[in-house]
């Protein structure tokens, strides 16, 4: 049986964090997110999360399955790598690289940051990324690893 103050759906490392709880906060992000699994990610996210993904904004853990469908349908063979910025209480930022291609065989690095905010129970309920893409030629890739 559950604690009253901790739901049954809950995340751990939870909030607040400290230097070691942050950085496996984001080790977690960064592994989950290369399995390109969109169910697995989205339980990651309270049912009510909110979105700030470049221009798209997105309300819910559905609207965030359906988004990661999208997108690694789109950006093939993505790889991706998390560092912890900063950390306060139940707060996250971090800044991450990643590389995928298109189907035409473009490959591209995106750069960006996040700021991540969690619920008590270790989900995240907020999540605002800015990323930029630079296309890149095959011979530019850095995150050559396989899973």
């Amino acid at each position: 049986m559950s604690s009253p103050s901790l739901p049954s759906e809950f995340r751990p490392p939870l909030p607040p964090f400290t230097e070691e709880t942050a950085r496996q906060k984001v080790q977690a992000t960064e592994d989950a997110w290369n399995t390109r699994d969109p169910e697995r990610v989205s339980l990651a996210y309270t049912n009510d999360t909110v979105w700030r993904n470049r221009s798209t904004f997105l309300h819910g853990r559905e609207e965030v399955r359906s988004f990661l469908e999208g997108k690694w349908d789109r950006e093939l063979d993505y790889r991706l790598r998390k560092t912890l910025w900063a950390f306060t209480g139940n707060r996250i930022s971090v800044k991450f690289e990643y590389e995928y291609h298109n189907s035409e065989g473009q490959w591209f690095r995106a750069y960006g940051n996040e700021q991540w905010e969690f619920a008590p129970n270790g989900l995240m309920q907020c999540r605002e990324a800015s990323i930029n893409d630079l296309a890149i030629g095959e011979s530019d890739r850095q995150f050559r690893w396989d899973r």
